[in-house]
């Protein structure tokens, strides 16, 4: 059994359904907090609902009594897929104590529920790319330094990976951290880009574009994301000790504006764009050296944003009837 948090998000969502596709009985925790739309969430469940293999809890991972009480009712717990976590860079700055209570509470109790978990082959855990932070060089690599967070939510992820390395010296528990990279796709989340974006466009209301357009980031499709975490699980960490790091990005660094020139032509309209300077937290470049995860993980993402961006329009259009 796999227990998989933050199922009802957007990568914990895919995750599950493909876990499920596969063959695996999944366990699925999340607490349905309004952060973004509730509605989207019990959607993304609903698409699990009917799986025989799929049960769901509603459960906070920083309520210590409730998470651990899953090793007494569902000790044959042998994975973990934690991916639940309060996201956003800028609300970060509105409620840091949300940030602490979910990445930092929520990874100890997790690595805690890992060690009371007899079965426990492997513990794989959402990072991202945000703990690279004012890093200049590019591509970004696991091997850089990652000292200079430029957020409290980038700073939270960090400690989530030097929790994840502490468990597994302290306890053998082998643990895989896994950086994420601008994920986006169908049932992706209303409060990054790309939704926002196209309910905008259609809307003929302006979108915000930061550091006046001079933005890369490395888009990376839910399906690469998804295929990268299903490598990752397969393949436990090992070492002294067993921790492991890779990013998973698309390795490509794409222009804002270039991506924004895909959503307008998927949606056959033009943005009014509002050019802002640089939000604080934000950084202008994200770019996924992906080396280690194509060598160890036979990682190979194979989705350009002008591939990702129709099929994400697609569904967009379908779910909100436009």
């Amino acid at each position: 059994m796999i227990l998989v948090t933050g199922a009802a998000g957007f990568i914990g969502a895919a995750v599950s359904e493909a876990l499920l596709a596969r063959g695996e009985t999944v366990l699925g925790v999340d607490n349905l907090n309004d952060y973004y739309d509730v509605a989207l969430k019990d959607a993304r469940l609903a698409q699990l609902a009917d799986k025989p293999d799929f049960s769901f809890r509603k459960l906070d991972i920083a309520d210590r009594d409730a998470m651990l009480a899953l090793a007494l009712e569902f000790p044959a717990i042998d994975r973990i897929v934690h991916l639940a976590a309060q996201a956003g860079v800028r609300y970060s700055m509105v409620n840091p104590y949300a940030y602490v209570q979910s990445n930092v509470m929520g990874q100890v109790v997790m690595l805690e529920l890992a060690r009371a978990l007899p079965a426990l082959k492997h513990f794989v855990y959402a990072s991202s790319s945000s703990v690279y932070g004012a890093n200049e060089k590019t591509p970004f690599a696991v091997s850089d330094a990652v000292d200079r967070p430029s957020s409290l939510y980038a700073a939270t992820k960090r400690a989530d990976e030097l929790f994840g390395h502490t468990y597994a010296h302290l306890y053998g528990i082998p643990s895989t951290g896994l950086r994420f990279f601008t994920v986006y796709g169908p049932w992706g989340r209303p409060d990054m880009a790309p939704m926002i974006f196209a309910r905008a466009i259609l809307a003929g209301e302006p979108i915000k574009v930061f550091n006046h357009g001079e933005m890369w980031r490395d888009f990376t499709y839910i399906d690469d994301i998804v295929d990268g975490v299903l490598r990752a699980l397969d393949r436990p960490a090992t070492g002294k000790p067993p921790h492991a790091l890779y990013n998973l990005g698309n390795h490509r660094s794409e222009k804002l504006t270039d991506f924004i020139a895909e959503i307008e032509k998927s949606l056959g309209r033009k943005a009014v764009m509002d050019m802002q300077p640089m939000q604080p937290g934000d950084v202008p470049t994200t770019y996924a050296d992906i080396a280690a995860s194509n060598h160890e993980l036979g990682f190979n993402p194979r989705t350009p944003i002008s591939e990702g961006i129709p099929r994400f329009i697609e569904w967009f259009r379908g779910y909100n009837s436009f």
